[in-house]
């Protein structure tokens, strides 16, 4: 029997017009968890509906998302009512939904919201609070159930990270009434009895109902108040829960929790290695340029002529004794030059002098100088001062 081809295009209106033959498609009501929300700025709603098994695509036009009394969000639990139809132009199969509300959950976020709030203002969330991760911890404690793939994951990473690593495992509920508590309990008991330098609070993924131990306050305040840094793994990449917002280190799945707390031991060993051959080739290079330095120093003219550098300072000595001698012979000399001229205008200036011309100085008995002849009295007795001598007299 020979086909003929058709296009793509046809295949896929073929298959859209079957589906559209289909009354049970047509009208179908449909739960499932919300996830990959986008409320794009048309109005429209697109998201994804899945449970723990399959998942599928959904549309919600803006004409319909008017009649919702909520606000979707990822990992909330719905009822969608639509019809499912092909997408032409990408091949695929989707929900067009006609309506949407909450499957009994709506409570559960309420709580979560609030307890977020409250526990933000109360500042449990606060950077200031997180406690390092150490850097070489000996002893990891893992509390999360002690069955699973969840436990199976830390200790393969850990050990292929660590050989040495001590993983103490402290088995909990994760899931289910009274989990939280318990949970609780078993962080203040490894901080009681310090049984690790670290603390992995983790689980698989889930639906909300499945994570809500870790969105209990017990738990948030017991996680704050341990003394052991923890880290919380819960759920998958996208969940977020109360324990995450509180721990000192949040990581994206169990996995990544191990890598976060234990030291790859073979990248430390490589980093090392790396650190020991630059030391070593630092040291070389140190060594070879004190060697070169010391070379030049022997081939200075310091060490081959260890008086030359004595003898220049001598001559710069001998040189400044000469200047300072002929510096002070000729202020000397200046001076002298200067004391004669001052000594010869003394001199000529001097009374003396004129006593040489025959003049001569009177003075009365108290040896003042007489310079008026109204100042002399009869037989007032004076001295006269000649050039070599005094004599006395008498006034007549």
């Amino acid at each position: 029997m020979k086909l003929n081809p058709i296009s793509v295009t046809e295949l896929n209106k073929y298959v859209k017009d079957r589906v559209a033959e289909d009354e049970f498609l047509n009208s179908v009501l449909v739960k499932g968890e919300i996830s990959n929300f986008k409320h794009h700025y048309t109005g429209h709603m697109y998201f994804t509906l899945k449970d723990e098994s399959s998942l599928i695509k959904c549309v919600m036009f803006k004409s319909s998302t008017v009649t919702l009394n909520f606000v979707p969000k990822d990992g909330m639990k719905v009822l969608v009512f639509g019809a499912v139809s092909v997408y032409e132009r990408d091949g695929v199969y989707q929900i067009y939904c006609k309506a949407m509300q909450e499957d009994g959950m709506g409570s559960l976020y309420t709580a979560y919201e609030e307890l977020k709030s409250k526990l933000s203002e109360e500042g449990l969330f606060d950077d200031v609070h997180k406690k390092p991760i150490p850097f070489m911890p000996k002893i990891i404690g893992v509390l999360t159930s002690n069955t699973g793939a969840v436990i199976r994951d830390i200790i393969n990473v850990s050990t292929r990270r660590n050989p040495n690593v001590y993983i103490r495992l402290m088995p909990v509920p994760v899931q289910g009434e009274g989990a939280g508590a318990k949970i609780a309990k078993a962080i203040k008991l490894m901080n009681d009895k310090k049984l690790a330098d670290c603390l992995i609070v983790a689980r698989g993924g889930g639906s909300i109902e499945d994570l809500w131990p870790f969105n209990e306050e017990i738990v948030a305040r017991a996680i704050f108040e341990s003394e052991i840094p923890v880290i919380s793994a819960v759920g998958h990449e996208t969940d977020f829960t109360i324990a995450d917002f509180v721990a000192d280190l949040r990581a994206p799945t169990p996995s990544a929790a191990a890598e976060l707390a234990v030291t790859d031991v073979s990248e430390l060993e490589y980093s090392i290695n790396l650190f020991q051959r630059r030391l070593k080739m630092a040291l070389k290079q140190k060594t070879e340029f004190m060697r070169l330095r010391f070379e030049k120093c022997l081939n200075s003219n310091v060490y081959r002529e260890p008086l030359q550098r004595v003898n220049d300072y001598y001559m710069q000595i001998d040189k400044f004794i000469k200047s300072i001698e002929n510096s002070s012979m000729k202020k000397l000399k200046d001076s002298k030059i200067d004391a004669t001229k001052l000594i010869t205008k003394l001199d000529a200036l001097s009374p003396l002098k004129t006593l040489t011309r025959g003049y001569s100085v009177i003075s009365d008995e108290k040896g003042n100088v007489v310079t008026k002849s109204k100042d002399l009295k009869k037989d007032m007795e004076i001295s006269l001062r000649f050039q070599d001598g005094t004599a006395k007299a008498k006034i007549i």
